[in-house]
């Protein structure tokens, strides 16, 4: 009788992910075939509604289905909205190395993909105090290869690339729920 497989520390764990038959909330909206896009245009201008800080991770495991590498995408929103979860969701999603933390005294950290696909760029613009610092941690040289991720970066980035996806994220302090607005800039998200 052969032995049971077992877990593999490693690699991301499948029941982390999102049950695709699920469909109650923007978490789960698109099937990994969906172009991002499709997504974009799905929750419209007003941008939809998350009910917790998990839906807001399953809702970063969704997107990260459709991201691939040379992608920027751009998180905004006050402390507590949630970026960091968002983040770490598309790492899930994403299958990289982690845990994914925010990175805020280090600036940005790399997150190598466990599964063959991109890495996982993720920076945290707050500190920084204007475009020269940001060129300095030449984060275009790994644009190509990783899906890069900014918090804090609206104002910021917007050199780093023609085509970004901009999230906004909002969150209600007496409920834990968070709306988010997606805005595809350039011909990758049109």
């Amino acid at each position: 009788m052969p032995p049971e497989p077992t877990a593999r520390p490693d690699l991301p764990d499948p029941s982390d992910r999102p049950d695709p038959s699920d469909r109650r909330d923007p978490a789960d909206l698109r099937d990994p075939g969906d172009s991002l896009a499709s997504l974009v245009a799905s929750l419209g201008a007003s941008g939809a509604v998350l009910a917790d800080p998990e839906r807001t991770h399953a809702f970063g495991v969704a997107l990260a289905r459709l991201l691939r590498a040379g992608d920027l995408v751009v998180l905004t929103g006050d402390l507590g909205a949630g970026k960091t979860t968002l983040t770490q969701g598309i790492g899930a999603g994403l299958g990289v190395r982690g845990p994914v933390t925010s990175p805020t005294f280090v600036i940005a950290r790399v997150h190598p993909s466990l599964v063959g696909g991109p890495a996982l760029v993720h920076v945290d613009a707050y500190r920084l105090g204007s475009t020269l610092e940001l060129d300095d941690l030449d984060l275009d040289t790994s644009l190509v290869d990783a899906v890069t991720v900014i918090e804090w970066g609206a104002g910021l980035v917007e050199q780093l690339s023609e085509d970004r996806l901009e999230v906004t994220l909002v969150a209600d302090a007496d409920t834990e729920t968070r709306s988010v607005t997606l805005t595809g800039v350039g011909q990758r998200w049109t």
